[in-house]
């Protein structure tokens, strides 16, 4: 397949009214791009999972990346991890993130056993796995369901097991959060988005990424049964998890 992906520019001129951000083809289009210049830290996240992997999965056990988008998540592990170290669940809610996702996967890494789905992560079936990824997912889901999902995934753990949560975070001390929040648009603009395109966007993700702050996500994971966890990495203001299910 022919690995086109453009620069992000959708928010890049005026609209009379912004539309609410969703997975699109056109954002499939620009995602790569979009992802790199949108989310400090992410390569280094990705970066880190096979780390992760070699340290806590079970050889040959499943895995899930969940809220897969084009699969990078799995891309990291199959970089990382020789083909016979775990089986792979990819799980998207957008068809064309999906359909993406398989073509990418199927020619990245055509010796590993990777399967995407299209599916909701709030009502899949799950199968015992040592390892689920969780990279900036649980943000898009409304809160009420949060605790819910946390709980099926440990549930699906075995014993043994960890989830990777990713996500953005706000902070609860208001002057911290309004520091990080500045920060995070220099970022922005220091990757070539305007004034404009980040104010459109932040007007298109309103209400549709809800972030919770450290301190909730680390009590959600307590509450669902998790015998620790930890912040493993921050940047700004996304950062990454990791929960361990009790051995």
């Amino acid at each position: 397949m022919s690995d086109a992906s453009y620069r992000d520019a959708i928010f890049s001129t005026p609209l009379d009214r912004v539309a609410r951000f969703s997975f699109d083809e056109q954002v499939v289009a620009c995602f790569p791009d979009m992802i790199r210049r949108s989310v400090p830290g992410y390569g280094q996240i990705l970066g880190m999972l096979g780390l992760i992997a070699q340290r806590h999965l079970r050889h040959g056990t499943h895995v899930y990346d969940l809220g897969c988008s084009l699969g990078a998540a799995s891309l990291a592990l199959a970089g990382q991890l020789p083909p016979d170290a775990f089986r792979l669940t990819a799980v998207d809610l957008s068809p064309a993130m999906v359909a993406r996702a398989r073509e990418t996967l199927a020619d990245e890494c055509p010796g590993h056993a990777i399967e995407v789905v299209e599916g909701d992560i709030r009502t899949l079936d799950y199968r015992p796995s040592g390892m689920i990824v969780l990279n900036f997912t649980l943000q898009f889901l409304p809160r009420e369901d949060r605790d819910a999902v946390i709980t099926r995934l440990h549930e699906a753990l075995e014993p043994g097991g960890v989830l990777v949560l990713s996500e953005k975070v706000v902070d609860l001390d208001e002057q911290d959060n309004a520091w990080r929040v500045e920060r995070y648009h220099d970022f922005k603009r220091a990757n070539g988005y305007s004034d404009l395109e980040i104010s459109q966007k932040r007007n298109a993700l309103e209400n549709v990424l809800v972030p919770d702050s450290l301190d909730a996500h680390h009590d959600r994971l307590a509450r669902a049964g998790f015998s620790r966890s930890l912040t493993w990495f921050q940047y700004l203001n996304f950062a990454s998890l990791i929960a361990f299910k009790e051995a």
